[in-house]
Order: structure tokens, then sequence, then C-alpha cells
């Protein structure tokens, strides 16, 4: 797959990283709509299977290359397990067990942050005082936003502890891909980490969901949106950033998600935000552009 070397106009290099935030953060919103008509897992499991054949079969059509040995595939498949079973699973779990779709994007949108944090112990990267500034803000949003629900019970409870985890695997994914993935196609890598996904979400759901789906328009329309436009869309710009040049835009605009995300919560699924919240919004996206800010 070639990628012009001509230097792009400004318009369109801003367009990329702003059309990736845009198809991230619309992804909580097509989860919380999915998570209606069916199990998370067993959702999860169909935007994952959709996804990786497609991918797949664009990697055959624009001759990928394929790797010749198994160590490039384990890793694939151990980012894989983090970014997507864990992530989405996660993500998807906690929404069913009730934490608002702006909240999810706002806790798992603290990525950057540990990234940040971690990859001085993983990857050898200096840690310096904006990360832990950023980590400290961060944590305040959150803890705004979260504490007068996070005792409502066991359900809220369960839920949040979902999103941590799917924070751990993005978390987890991102640091294994820096140190593991960096040199390998992001079409292979795409492709085999959401049929590992796949794999992992069936075997999940086969044991702990009953698998029962309410084909409704909506819930079609949910999963081919998460599989064309995250999982697919979202992939193929982050493609296109790196050959440009332009990945680092990706992480310093990631503290647009939750924002963005809320903004489409409230328009299409009535959370509508108080003032405490708007504080713990502005307090965690202050963190996260502090933490990367370059």
């Amino acid at each position: 797959m070639s990628i012009a070397t001509t230097t792009p106009s400004p318009s369109v290099t801003m367009s990329l990283p702003l059309s990736f935030i845009v198809l991230w953060s619309s992804g909580y919103i097509g989860g919380a709509i999915g998570i209606q008509y069916a199990e998370p897992f067993t959702m999860t499991f169909l935007r994952f299977t959709l996804a990786g054949l497609l991918v797949f079969g664009f990697a055959v059509a624009t001759k990928a290359p394929f790797p010749t040995r198994w160590a490039p595939i384990l890793h694939m498949a151990v980012v894989g397990f983090f970014m997507q079973a864990m992530q989405f699973g996660g993500l998807y779990a906690g929404m069913k067990n009730g934490v608002p779709a702006g909240q999810s994007a706002l806790i798992v949108g603290l990525m950057p942050v540990f990234v940040a944090l971690f990859a001085g112990s993983v990857l050898g990267e200096k840690v310096t005082w904006k990360h832990w500034i950023g980590l400290g803000l961060g944590l305040a949003g959150v803890t705004f936003v979260v504490a007068d629900r996070i005792g409502s019970g066991f359900a809220a409870m369960a839920g949040y502890a979902f999103t941590g985890l799917a924070l751990t695997g993005i978390t987890a994914g991102t640091l294994y891909q820096k140190k593991f993935c960096a040199g390998l196609d992001l079409r292979i890598a795409g492709c085999v980490q959401m049929l590992v996904g796949a794999t992992i979400m069936l075997a999940v759901a086969w044991f702990t969901e009953s698998m029962t789906i309410n084909w409704t328009p909506m819930f079609v329309g949910s999963v081919i949106w998460l599989a064309l436009a995250n999982s697919i869309g979202a992939l193929m710009l982050l493609y296109v950033m790196i050959r440009r040049g332009e990945a680092t835009k990706v992480t310093s605009l990631f503290y647009l998600i939750p924002p963005v995300t809320q903004v489409m919560a409230s328009a299409t699924l009535g959370e509508i935000p108080g003032a405490i919240d708007l504080v713990g919004f502005g307090l965690a996206a202050t963190g996260v552009y502090i933490a990367n800010k370059r």
C-alpha cells in the first residue's frame, strides 16, 4: 500500500487526527446502543469477527506482507488480547453494568497518562514532572465524576471495575505494541488482533452469557458501525498518519476523546452531565494534555 510522499496541506494534516478522534469517540456511542440488544461479550465477538474478516480481505487485496515466522504473530496476538479483548470486553461490560458512555471515555481516556508513566520502566523513556501532574489531574477529574456513583451498589462497583480493566488493557496493549510490534505491518497486526479478540470473546460469551441477540436494525447498525468506523476506519487513519509521520497528533489530541464522547452521548443517549461532571471532564482533559504536551 503506497502513500504519497508529497507534503499534505495543513487542512488535510489536521483532518486526519481529528477524524480519528471522532471515529474513536463514536465507538462508545455504538457500544452503548449495541448492548441494549445483546450481551456485551456476544456483541464484541460479532464486532471483532466482522472487522477481522474485512481487514483480512483488505490485507490480501493490498498484498500485505504476511510474517514468515511465528514470533511476530505471537506478539500481535498478545496485543490483541490486551488491546481488543480486555479493552473492549471490559468497556462494554462496564456499560452494561451502568457506566455511562461519557464516563467510560473519561476513564479509558487516561491511557496516555499511564502509558507515559510506565514508559520509563518498560521502554526506557524519561518520566518527567509533567507526567505526574497529568496523572494527578486526571485522577482528580475521574474522582469528581464517579465519586457519587461508586458507592451506589454492587452493580456500579462492578461496572467501574470492568471499565478499569479496559483501561488496563489499552495501556498494557499500547506499551507492548510499542516495545515488540513497532515495525509490523498494521494491516496484518489489525487482522491478527481482531481475530484473537473474537476468539477470546466467543469463549467468554459461551461460558458466561446466553448469547441471545435481538436482531433489530439498531443492533445490526451498531455492530457494522463499530466494525467499519472503529476497528477499520480508525485503524486505517492511524496507518496513514504513521506513514506521514503524524502519529504523535493522535496522542496529543487524545484528551479530546472524553469531551467529544460526552457531547455525542448527550445528543444521542440523553446523558446530560452536571456541573461537577463538567469540572471533572475539564480536569481530566487538562491532565492528559499536560502529560502529552510536546
